[in-house]
């Protein structure tokens, strides 16, 4: 549904942090800390993860799935590729 680097960075994108994503999603600041410190596909409560995903798509955030086109028109970031940690990126 949404991974923690999506989290990360919808939150660099609004240029907000943690505790503003928290109040924008209704969702408690602890919650979000721990979501964003998993890896991979955050899990959790499934209202939890709607109310977070409706938050960024409410900002403007579009959060994109591996495989599924955008359905904006502006602009945006995504990897082409899963990330090579030999390059030193992650």
């Amino acid at each position: 549904m949404i991974t923690s680097a999506q989290m990360r960075a919808g939150r660099a994108l609004l240029g907000i942090d943690q505790r503003q994503l928290a109040a924008l999603s209704g969702v408690s600041l602890p919650t979000i800390q721990r979501m964003e410190a998993s890896e991979g596909t955050v899990r959790g409560v499934v209202d939890t993860l709607e109310k977070v995903v409706a938050a960024f798509d409410a900002a403007g955030v579009e959060l994109l799935s591996e495989h599924v086109p955008s359905r904006g028109s502006g602009r945006g970031v995504r990897l082409k590729q899963a990330a090579n940690p030999e390059a030193g990126l992650v």
